[in-house]
């Protein structure tokens, strides 16, 4: 569950403590015109980059072509924290990243596995990001809920919003 007070102090490491536990995230190329789509992220938080696998034959791998600006957009299971992150996305050939991120799940969806013709490893280099927290508590939610229903001038507050912009990398 989110911290909210953690969240405040350090909403970077609350994005990456929540990334790690979501599976996925819907992705998509700014200006494409084609649906966002559901993709499993890999974290790599040094660098502040995901990365996706996927097949050269899918919409979004021919379109990212040289590098595409992307959104990707997760929120937690717990429905506590979203986020919504802008960057960079780009097809590369990194035979050791690809080694590094391979599991059983990965290799369900290419038969011929890493040898595969058709894998195409994306990196996703983060700009900025939109996060927003918000309280698990349901006794203060009820309570907001009631004070915004008796005064007509209050809305709930139950979270937080913050933006975070990444460091470029050198």
């Amino acid at each position: 569950m989110t911290n909210i007070n953690d969240f405040r102090k350090d909403p970077q490491h609350t994005l990456w403590e929540e990334l790690d536990g979501v599976r996925a995230g819907m992705l998509g190329l700014v200006g494409s015109g084609d649906h966002m789509q559901p993709m499993t992220h890999f974290v790599d938080r040094a660098a502040s980059k995901l990365y996706f696998i996927t097949s050269d034959q899918t919409d979004l791998a021919k379109q990212a072509g040289v590098a595409a600006t992307a959104h990707y957009c997760v929120a937690s299971t717990n429905q506590y924290f979203y986020a919504c992150l802008s960057g960079v996305l780009k097809p590369i050939t990194d035979k050791a990243k690809l080694d590094e991120l391979w599991s059983k799940v990965v290799a369900a969806w290419f038969p011929d596995g890493k040898e595969d013709k058709h894998i195409t490893l994306l990196e996703f280099s983060l700009g900025e990001a939109a996060l927003w927290a918000s309280t698990g508590n349901p006794l203060i939610f009820g309570l907001e809920i009631a004070k915004a229903n008796l005064n007509k001038d209050k809305t709930p507050d139950v979270g937080e919003r913050r933006v975070v912009t990444f460091a470029k990398a050198a």
